[in-house]
């Protein structure tokens, strides 16, 4: 017998986020995965040279197993619930990437010409990577939480802070997809 597996519809899994959500605001406790980062580095010592990582981490080990499971769940979810890793993207979009030179789009979510062991070798990409993440890291800062945060917790607590920020990622993704990135690649 085959085992038949889909994803999971959004009428299920999103009140499955919003009971999370409120069982987190219950317990006084906000979502987001970019506090983890201060906390981590927190655990690391950084607290001795910088007044920001200066907190007690051991209220945010709740935080922490958030990002061991999201981890583990996605390790599982790919490993063992996943017949096919191709990826349903609409044809205007795959032309589009195709044009350019990502070969691999709609085959798998991490897209080989970025992600692969021999792309990992290349300047251009690593350079891309590298500074993405900086512009990440350096935007969920300043905008005090990061996408998950000011788009799940903040929002449905009604913070028009996280409404600016959703607007400023939202504005800052389209720029990027649209202007930016065709002249990197």
């Amino acid at each position: 017998m085959e085992l038949i597996l889909n994803p999971w519809p959004w009428y299920i899994g999103g009140p499955m986020i919003a009971l999370i959500l409120f069982l987190l605001l219950y317990f006084g406790k906000n979502f987001g995965m970019s506090s983890n980062l201060r906390t981590l580095c927190t655990i690391c010592g950084a607290g001795k040279s910088t007044e920001f990582f200066n907190f007690d981490w051991k209220k945010q080990q709740w935080n922490l197993m958030v990002s061991v499971g999201a981890i583990l769940g996605g390790a599982i979810a790919s490993q063992f619930l996943t017949i096919d890793s191709s990826v349903a993207i609409h044809p205007d979009t795959l032309s589009k990437l195709q044009e350019l030179n990502f070969e691999s789009a709609g085959m798998a979510y991490m897209p080989e010409e970025l992600f692969s062991i021999q792309a990992m070798t290349q300047p251009k990409v690593l350079f891309i990577l590298s500074f993405g993440g900086f512009l990440v890291g350096f935007g969920a800062r300043y905008a005090g939480g990061c996408t998950s945060g000011h788009a799940i917790s903040g929002l449905s607590n009604l913070q028009l802070v996280s409404l600016y920020a959703v607007i400023g990622f939202f504005i800052g993704g389209l720029v990027m997809n649209h202007i930016v990135l065709p002249y990197l690649l």
